[in-house]
């Protein structure tokens, strides 16, 4: 479902290359839910959840570092976007998941695919040139 373009590149090695990893999360939580064979797959929606969670935590660290160190103008904005992300990510509850787990997963899904859309072409992208001016790739 998430494929890597190159239009999503930010033409930073590091921050791509986690990007991607973000996509490989969504994907394989899209897996779980495509599943129609009726098992219960709570535990392996859980792991797809924290797995977003923990790996969000981590690239936004890096890249807020990033922008940190290098003075880029707009990194409140950018933090505060991350800090939404991360916010929602922790509301979702392990009780909702497993009363809800179709419907937990596919918002879950929607929720990166707009994050992709929305941040990642927009937001992200705003740095980019910024970065790389400063020698970043």
């Amino acid at each position: 479902m998430f494929k890597w373009k190159e239009n999503f590149s930010v033409n930073i090695k590091t921050i791509d290359e986690q990007h991607q990893e973000l996509f490989k999360i969504g994907n394989s939580l899209y897996d779980i839910v495509s599943i129609k064979d009726g098992m219960d797959r709570y535990d392996e929606t859980i792991d797809a959840l924290y797995s977003l969670r923990d790996y969000a935590v981590y690239h936004f660290e890096y890249e807020e570092n990033l922008m940190k160190q290098n003075g880029y103008p707009e990194y409140l904005k950018h933090k505060k976007q991350h800090d939404a992300f991360i916010a929602k990510v922790q509301s979702i509850d392990e009780e909702s998941v497993d009363e809800k787990q179709k419907k937990v997963g596919m918002d879950l899904i929607i929720f990166i695919a707009n994050w992709i859309e929305n941040h990642i072409l927009k937001t992200d992208i705003e740095y980019k040139e910024y970065l790389n001016d400063k020698g970043i790739f």
